[in-house]
């Protein structure tokens, strides 16, 4: 059993603030640095980390190197990346000095996926196998087409949430991880139980799991028709920086299900690694290993 990660790869250029900054203000910088990551690659260093044999495919343009570099470094298989003649993707954030972040995004080299890239993609895996996605890449719906006609187990993350994703057809997907705000925007509930009996009325064969921040996570597991529900708190620590936070949560709350792990151990584990990684700066950086969390 293989996970695939189609997914998003960027520069994320990091600036220290003492505040974000406020329409029209201009604000001095308390420090600047050039990390690794985009949703994509986050979450597939954090399912490597955690033990998961994964693939990432997406594309490489323009000063994106080291990005591919990097997933190699990590026992990610590239073989299914492509280059691109267009700036590599990448973000500006800020973070403050209580280690919240605010992202601005650019597109870049992730726009550029292909049909012909998808097919050829798809085609190295087969059913039962585990197909990653976020909503920072384009041709979303087709990948989920494709790779639900395939017999994947497909995984959303719908982050950012916007229109693209009006086009994606939840009912071919078996989970879709949310946070708290992306949970509002796609059911347009502010209560998790109502977003989750929103949803299931819509879709009855989709899992929910929603993070909540310090809050913790639930899921909503749905198998042969009945639905298991599981709460875990968040383990309490001095954040950092967050930026990496749900990446690493998603990537190892994925491995915990490939490795059949109970769903209440599956939420353990991300938590924890989730809670490791507020403590460190930077996005792919901060994810710790699986013995770490271990």
């Amino acid at each position: 059993m293989r996970v695939l990660n189609f997914g998003s790869l960027n520069l994320d250029y990091v600036y220290g603030v003492d505040h974000f900054v406020l329409p029209g203000e201009t604000q001095d910088s308390l420090s600047r640095s050039v990390k690794h990551g985009g949703k994509g690659l986050n979450q597939s260093i954090a399912l490597a980390r955690a033990g998961a044999a994964v693939s990432h495919a997406g594309c490489i343009g323009t000063g994106g190197e080291p990005l591919e570099v990097l997933l190699r470094e990590n026992g990610v298989d590239t073989s299914c990346l492509r280059p691109v003649e267009e700036m590599q993707g990448h973000t500006v954030i800020q973070v403050n000095p209580a280690g919240e972040n605010c992202i601005l995004l650019y597109g870049g080299s992730n726009r550029c996926v292909t049909g012909e890239q998808i097919r050829e993609t798809l085609s190295r895996f087969s059913a039962g196998d585990w197909l990653v996605l976020q909503n920072e890449i384009n041709e979303l719906p087709a990948i989920v087409r494709l790779a639900a006609e395939k017999g994947l187990r497909i995984v959303l993350n719908p982050s950012p949430y916007n229109s693209a994703l009006d086009d994606v057809d939840f009912s071919r997907l078996s989970w879709l991880l949310v946070n708290e705000i992306e949970m509002e925007q796609i059911s347009a509930e502010k209560e998790p139980e109502k977003a989750w009996e929103k949803l299931h009325s819509q879709y009855p064969e989709l899992s929910l799991l929603i993070t909540l921040g310090s809050k913790g996570s639930l899921a909503f597991r749905v198998s042969g028709g009945q639905t298991e529900h599981a709460q875990q708190d968040a383990f309490r620590v001095q954040a950092v920086d967050t930026t990496a936070a749900g990446d690493t949560y998603t990537g190892y709350f994925i491995a915990g299900l490939m490795e059949g792990l109970p769903l209440k151990k599956c939420m353990e584990r991300a938590s924890k690694a989730a809670a490791v990684s507020v403590t460190r700066p930077g996005a792919a950086d901060s994810i710790p290993r699986k013995n770490e969390i271990d």
